[in-house]
């Protein structure tokens, strides 16, 4: 076999298996999203966020968390949080706002990964182990499983963590429409066709189980809908007369079919437009 012919099968060779990435910079930026294919880091210069004191109506929630992070950052035991409940009620903005309050005092890195690349979430945390001056918080927004999904055997990685254990320097918030990360008919129809109806979906349902922190996002109340207007146009310097402003901000949910966080920004949005404010 000629040279030629040994250099273009170590180069297939290598294309197959591509050498491994060099180790994040983790100086570049406050927040990164973990990708595959090839795996690695990738900064995130800007992010989307708000303010967290705009976030009103999940007080509680808002406490929590924030106490939970604080404590994990000073090298105190923490929990790693499931953020569930209705849509649209500020679960992932919560994350992404304590984290920036934190950050702002206290060496924190968001680490954003999505559900799909759960599979990949061992090589993640090498990386993340590898960095033990940092703190990190791993973040998978929107976190669910179908019946025939088997994403959630990885996620196990990083809430138990297997014989390693889980980094001491990362903590895991996911945010989740459904308590059980799985829908209830499904569960109920595990249960009723399972031969042992007890264990058919008791490894699924247990994931929920191994958040220490469980905290409920529901429907705010047409106060706290109108606060949160108020809030935006407060911190924008927007300048409406209230009446004006309740019986815009009322009409534009009544045309959604709801009420949300989502809903009074995305109204804030328009009003912002139709007043020539920036945001």
């Amino acid at each position: 076999m000629d040279s030629n012919t040994l250099i273009r099968i170590a180069e297939a060779l290598e294309r197959l298996s591509p050498r491994p990435q060099p180790a994040p910079d983790f100086d570049a930026a406050s927040a990164f999203i973990w990708h595959t294919g090839p795996e690695r880091l990738d900064p995130v210069p800007h992010v989307a966020r708000v303010d967290l004191s705009l976030l009103i109506g999940i007080n509680r929630a808002r406490d929590i968390l924030h106490e939970n992070t604080l404590h994990f950052v000073k090298g105190l035991p923490a929990n790693n949080a499931l953020l569930w409940g209705a849509r649209g009620m500020g679960k992932s903005s919560l994350v992404k706002a304590i984290h920036d309050d934190i950050a702002k005092s206290h060496p924190l890195i968001l680490v954003e990964l999505s559900r799909e690349d759960l599979p990949s979430v061992t090589a993640l945390l090498r990386h993340l182990r590898a960095a033990p001056d940092r703190r990190f918080v791993l973040f998978c927004d929107d976190l669910s499983f179908s019946h025939d999904d088997t994403h959630y055997k990885s996620l196990k990685a990083v809430l138990d963590g297997g014989i390693e254990g889980r980094p001491e320097n990362v903590i895991f918030y996911a945010t989740s429409n459904r308590r059980h990360l799985m829908p209830r008919d499904m569960i109920e129809n595990e249960r009723s066709t399972a031969i042992s109806p007890s264990e058919a979906v008791e490894e699924k349902v247990s994931l929920s189980d191994r958040f220490g922190l469980w905290l409920g996002f529901h429907p705010c109340t047409q106060d706290e809908y109108l606060a949160m207007i108020k809030g935006y146009c407060d911190a924008h310097g927007l300048h409406i007369a209230a009446d004006s402003l309740r019986a815009e901000a009322i009409e534009w949910q009544a045309t959604r079919g709801s009420r949300s966080g989502r809903v009074a920004w995305q109204f804030f949005t328009d009003l912002a437009a139709r007043h020539g404010v920036s945001i």
